[in-house]
């Protein structure tokens, strides 16, 4: 079920509290942070920042990747910051987080991709606020899974890689990507090892038919992924892809149930789900489910 723009009620999102947002900028600013929130002009920051969470991008706010959705900034990347981790796991003990998600830009021009910074970030997490758990959103490394290792090494709870949308798309929407090279990332999470919750998202409304995303769900399950994300594409300006339609609720909702079906442990799916909304809460529902703590 698609709609074509016009009175999309369901993503209408209430305009922030500008001083939760100036106090959140101040922090960031203050111990050279970067959010991937204000960096992806994420829909739910208000929200997100207004609980007091936030995902943190680390390795700079400067992409070496030209994906057409996305409206992280591209270009040539600036030195990397060696304090960074430990500014993370300040800001994440200030704002008293239990759960922390950091991601980062794709920094292809690092010969580990970024990995040793995931692995210093997560290490200095959990030595100031070692009671929370740590969600870990990666690039792909150009497919070196000895820089992957480096990551499962620190132990995040959870994992994370985002297809981001069908394999036909691929060449359109991620152009320096490759589908298969993502599931193989997936794939090797759980390889090495299986205590490690994996999690991927998907984006809808770039033009995909329904029977690709859900090809795309068996993919994603016949590498053991636990948690998949579904949300509506937006385009953050005229130079990114157009929105083909937009997926209607109820339409969420099936594939939520088809998700479900599949064997995914968790399923969120809705016009403004993104990969990290609500990440915490999620991870909490599976431990008590999946594994009694």
């Amino acid at each position: 079920m698609t709609e074509k723009k016009g009175n999309l009620y369901w993503l209408r999102r209430k305009l922030p509290d500008q001083r939760v947002l100036d106090r959140m900028d101040a922090l960031l600013e203050g111990l050279n942070l970067h959010t991937v929130c204000d960096s992806a002009l994420c829909p739910n920051r208000g929200e997100c920042y207004k609980s007091g969470t936030a995902t943190f991008m680390i390795l700079g706010d400067i992409c070496t990747r030209n994906c057409r959705f996305c409206a992280v900034k591209k270009g040539k990347p600036l030195p990397l910051v060696p304090e960074e981790p430990y500014h993370v796991a300040q800001a994440a003990r200030h704002l008293q987080l239990k759960h922390i998600v950091v991601t980062s830009v794709t920094r292809d021009d690092l010969p580990d991709g970024g990995a040793e910074y995931f692995a210093e970030t997560i290490i200095e997490i959990k030595k100031q606020l070692p009671k929370s758990t740590i969600e870990v959103l990666v690039p792909d490394f150009k497919g070196s899974w000895e820089a992957l290792q480096r990551v499962i090494d620190a132990q995040p709870e959870v994992i994370n890689h985002n297809i981001e949308t069908v394999n036909r798309l691929y060449r359109l929407v991620r152009p320096q990507a490759v589908y298969k090279r993502s599931l193989e990332l997936l794939r090797q999470v759980k390889v090495r090892d299986k205590n490690i919750i994996s999690k991927s998202g998907i984006m809808v409304g770039l033009g995909e038919e329904e029977e690709e995303i859900i090809q795309a769900m068996k993919d994603l399950r016949e590498v053991d992924g636990d948690i998949l994300t579904i949300g509506q594409y937006l385009r953050p300006s005229p130079l990114h892809l157009r929105v083909q339609n937009y997926i209607h609720p109820d339409k969420f909702e099936e594939y939520q149930k088809i998700g479900i079906s599949l064997g995914f442990k968790y399923v969120a799916s809705a016009p403004l789900v993104r990969s990290s909304y609500h990440a915490g809460e999620i991870l909490k529902e599976i431990l008590i489910k999946y594994k009694n703590l």
